[in-house]
């Protein structure tokens, strides 16, 4: 008989994320559903089923999987905690919400801190997976790291928080550096980006930049030679291409990335990043085995077989999770249910 699994989420950006663990899951004969309970169930496709509570708690899927940091307790299953992306820089600021049975962590950096917390809490597993929306990625990204094109592609890429974003300030170097012909760029921003800082980017595009309305970055990894940000957790994703990343102002820069905080240093800073040095190499590479050591594209299966794992172990964790009950009464109404909250 197939397993049942549902894939929740609050935010539009869990269907990328998901949709690697729906084609695994799918591969192995078993069945997903979708709940949502904020943006994004509207742009399900044919077959996706979405499911309403009552549904939900009839369907008893064996696993609740999100990318969130919450999640309906009295949905039937194992809870799962399966990230929405990698902290900006150093290790994350973890916030143990109490709603899960098991993390599946992305690499060793986080891992450490996860399991530490663990062994100190008790209501939780942890188990090192990678993380399932890269996985069509590294499929892609499979092999040696190319050549720097003729010309180089350059991606920019801002985050949104008007306190650590440079879209603003780094502005008219952008545009000045569009136009001269020894770079190709590809702008794009955080969907939440100031609607006139994206106006007067998108009025740059010329033979030399375009400006990207992609849904998903990752898409646009491939076609640029390297990355100029701020602070976003997109970086590292760019960063496990083992391409550079100039930054400006970086909340938490490191090796692996060539941080500046003048203007004047932007141009060189790239053509630092261009030459690719192999110390900044190594540090990037370095980088992205602590937070993403998987490369083979199957982080989706060890997410399902930790889940296995877990259920083939009894199911239960040493201690019980917290009660929560402010936390659960604010998802009841924000979601309107108020019936039981039946065990799993």
């Amino acid at each position: 008989m197939p397993k049942h699994y549902l894939l929740y989420g609050s935010e539009r950006y869990a269907l990328a994320i998901l949709r690697p663990l729906q084609a695994a899951i799918r591969a192995r004969g078993d069945e997903t559903a979708w709940f949502f309970d904020g943006p994004g169930a509207e742009d399900l496709a044919d077959g996706e089923r979405l499911l309403s509570v009552e549904e939900v708690r009839r369907w008893k899927p064996i696993a609740v999987l999100t990318p969130g940091n919450h999640l309906p307790h009295f949905f039937p299953g194992v809870k799962v905690e399966v990230f929405h992306g990698f902290d900006a820089g150093k290790p994350r600021h973890i916030y143990i919400r109490g709603f899960f049975d098991l993390y599946c962590t992305t690499g060793p950096r986080d891992t450490a801190q996860f399991q530490a917390l663990a062994d100190r809490l008790g209501h939780f597993a942890v188990s090192e997976t990678g993380w399932p929306k890269l996985d069509p990625f590294m499929r892609e990204i499979a092999g040696a790291l190319p050549s720097v094109r003729t010309p180089p592609v350059i991606l920019y890429h801002s985050t949104f928080s008007p306190s650590w974003s440079a879209a603003e300030t780094l502005y008219e170097e952008v545009k000045r550096l569009s136009c001269d012909g020894r770079w190709r760029w590809i702008v794009t921003f955080h969907p939440k980006m100031n609607p006139e800082t994206r106006a007067k980017y998108k009025a740059l595009e010329n033979e030399h930049l375009r400006f990207a309305e992609d849904d998903n970055i990752l898409d646009l990894f491939g076609q640029a030679d390297m990355m100029c940000s701020d602070t976003s957790s997109a970086l590292s994703e760019f960063l496990l291409t083992g391409k550079p990343v100039v930054t400006f102002k970086n909340r938490r820069p490191g090796p692996q990335l060539i941080d500046i905080d003048r203007v004047e240093d932007f141009e060189p800073a790239i053509e630092r990043a261009l030459a690719r040095p192999p110390e900044l190499m190594q540090a990037i590479a370095d980088f992205g085995a602590a937070i993403h050591p998987y490369r083979d594209g199957r982080s989706s299966e060890r997410v399902l077989d930790a889940i296995d794992a877990f259920i083939a172990g009894g199911g239960r964790n040493r201690k019980p999770k917290p009660l929560n009950l402010w936390r659960k009464l604010k998802l009841r109404r924000r979601i309107g249910y108020w019936g039981p909250a039946r065990a799993r």
